[in-house]
C-alpha cells in the first residue's frame, strides 16, 4: 500500500538543512517539498535543487509567514535561528501544520513550554531534532535499560567537544549570542543531554554547573561543565565546548550500570560503539543483530544522517497518531534542563529542577560582563 505523502515547507535553508533535503530526497514516497524559505532566496532555491523530484514543484519564499499562509503545509520544517523558533513555531501549529523543530525547541522556559501546550491544544506533532535518538541500535539500548537488563543504572556522562573558529561565528550575527543562539552547552550539547537522560530513564531533578569563555570571541560560553542529580538518585556528568579544533568533532556517550556499561560516540562522523556486561563480556555483535532484525539494513543508513529517521519516525507519528520518537514534551524537557544549568552557573547554587519560575538564556546577558 502506496505511503500518503506528506507536503513540508522548510523554514531557514542554513547548513543543517542540507540534512533535512537528504531525507526528503530518500523519503520521496512519503514526502513532497512544496516551499524553501530563506532572506537569502537563493539559498532556498539551492535548497529546492538538493530534493530532486521530490522538490520539483516546490517555491520560493522570503516571507515565512507568507509561506505558510499560502501553502498550508502538512510539516514545517524549521531550521531557522532558535531566537526564532518560538514565533514561527506557534504559528505553523496554529495554522494546522505540524512540526519538525530543530533543537533547542525555544531560548526559554517559558516559550518551550508554551510551545509544549500548544502542541497538546491544537493536537499536533512536534518531532524534535534530538538527532542522537534515532541511531542505530539506541533505541533497542534504551529498552533493555529500562527494563533492568543491565541492573540498576549508576551514573551517566558525555563529553561534546564540538569545535569552531571564530569564522563560524562571524558568518552570521546570530551565532554565540545569549538571544538567538546561547553557547555551547545550548547549541552543541543539547543532543546529548537529551540522549543522556532518555537512556538513563529517568528525570533529573537538580543541576550545578560552571562556564567559561576560553577561547571564542562570543556573547556565551565556549565550554561549560555540568553535575545532574536524577530522580532515582544517579548522578550525570556533562561537558560541552567549541574551544577545540575544528578538525575533529567528537562526542560521547557513556551509561554505567550494575551488571554492565554503554559506551557510543562519533568522532569526525565516525561512529563507535562499546557495550560490555558485568562480567566485560563484549555485546556489540548482539545489538547489531537485534537492530538488523527489527529494522533491516536500511535502518543502518540512519548513522549517516539520523534526520532520515526522524522523518520516518514523523510520517508514522502523523499517520498514526502517535507521539514521535523525541516529541514536544521532550523538546520542553530538554529546554527545562538547560535553562536549570545555565541559571545554577549563574548564580552558583545548585538548581532545582523542573525550574518553578521561568529562565531566559537571554537572563545571562551579563554573566562574563561581571566576572
Amino acid at each position: 500500500m502506496e505511503a500518503k505523502k506528506l507536503s513540508v515547507l522548510i523554514a531557514g535553508c542554513g547548513r543543517v538543512s542540507e540534512k533535512h533535503a537528504k531525507a526528503i530526497k530518500t523519503l520521496s514516497d512519503r514526502y513532497k517539498l512544496i516551499g524553501a524559505c530563506d532572506v537569502n532566496e537563493n539559498a532556498a532555491r539551492a535548497m529546492i535543487a538538493n530534493c530532486g523530484k521530490a522538490g520539483a514543484d516546490a517555491k520560493v519564499y522570503n516571507d515565512w509567514k507568507k509561506a505558510i499562509d499560502e501553502l498550508s503545509p502538512d510539516v514545517v520544517a524549521i531550521t531557522l535561528p532558535s531566537g526564532m523558533h518560538y514565533e514561527v513555531a506557534t504559528y505553523a501549529m496554529e495554522k494546522g501544520s505540524n512540526l519538525l523543530l530543530e533543537k533547542p525547541m525555544a531560548m526559554s522556559e517559558a516559550e518551550a513550554h508554551a510551545i509544549y501546550d500548544i502542541s497538546k491544544k491544537t493536537k499536533k506533532k512536534i518531532a524534535m531534532g534530538h538527532i542522537y535518538r534515532y541511531l542505530p541500535v539506541v533505541k533497542i539500548l534504551r529498552d533493555d535499560i529500562a527494563k533492568g537488563v543491565f541492573g540498576k543504572v549508576t551514573h551517566g556522562s558525555i563529553y561534546v567537544r564540538w569545535g569552531h573558529g571564530d569564522d563560524y561565528y562571524d558568518s552570521a550575527a546570530w551565532r554565540g549570542t545569549w538571544k538567538a543562539d546561547g553557547g555551547a552547552l545550548m547549541n552543541q550539547t543539547i543532543h546529548a543531554i537529551d540522549l543522556l537522560v532518555w537512556l538513563m530513564g529517568t528525570e533529573p531533578i537538580e543541576a550545578q554547573a560552571m562556564i567559561a569563555q576560553r577561547l571564542r570571541h562570543i556573547e556565551a560560553e565556549d565550554l561549560g561543565y555540568a553535575i545532574l542529580r536524577m530522580e532515582d538518585g544517579s548522578l550525570a556528568h556533562i561537558e560541552g565546548t567549541t574551544a577545540t579544533s575544528p578538525a575533529e568533532h567528537s562526542a560521547e556517550f557513556s551509561v554505567f550500570c550494575e551488571n554492565g556499561q554503554i559506551t557510543m560516540g562519533l568522532v569526525s562522523g565516525k561512529p563507535h560503539i562499546n557495550i560490555r556486561d558485568g562480567a566485560g563480556k563484549k555485546l556489540n555483535f548482539r545489538y547489531l543483530r537485534k537492530q538488523n532484525k527489527e529494522g533491516g539494513l536500511s535502518s543502518f543508513k540512519t548513522a549517516l544522517n539520523p534526520h532520515l529517521g526522524i522523518y520516518k519516525d514523523l510520517h508514522d507519528s502523523i499517520i498514526n497518531d502517535k507521539e514521535p520518537i523525541a516529541s514536544a514534551y521532550d523538546g520542553y524537557s530538554s529546554v527545562d534542563t538547560l535553562m536549570g544549568i545555565y541559571k545554577a552557573a549563574l548564580t552558583g547554587k545548585a538548581v532545582e529542577l523542573p525550574l518553578k519560575e521561568s529562565f531566559s538564556s537571554l537572563d545571562m546577558k551579563d554573566y562574563f560582563k561581571d566576572l
